[in-house]
């Protein structure tokens, strides 16, 4: 990954964090406020989560392809780890859609 992804996926994290805590920050004392911005935090981290979450498993598909095609004799143990990381990133990005969905109560 280059230096310049890196940076940019670690913004993205920290700005989809960041918007998953708005609604704690941004709480008012009394009613509730329908129109608040406080509100758009929730959904908008759960949609960077999905976002994040798509280029890790896209990311990782086609190194796996990649690697098949260079060692076929390895495409057995390639695949298991493709699944399995795929599987570990699929968790991370769903608990990242349900916390964001949470912030919206």
């Amino acid at each position: 990954m280059s230096k310049r992804l890196a940076k940019w996926s670690l913004l993205i994290c920290a700005a989809g964090v960041l918007l998953m805590l708005a609604p704690a920050v941004f709480a008012q004392e009394g009613g509730t406020d329908a129109g608040s911005l406080g509100k758009l935090g929730g959904p908008i981290g759960a949609g960077l989560a999905v976002i994040g979450g798509g280029i890790g498993i896209g990311r990782i598909g086609g190194s796996a392809v990649e690697a098949m095609a260079r060692q076929p004799e390895m495409a057995d143990r390639i695949f298991t780890a493709m699944i399995i990381t795929a599987a570990m990133i699929e968790v991370g990005f769903l608990a990242g859609v349900i916390w964001g969905f949470l912030a919206l109560g």
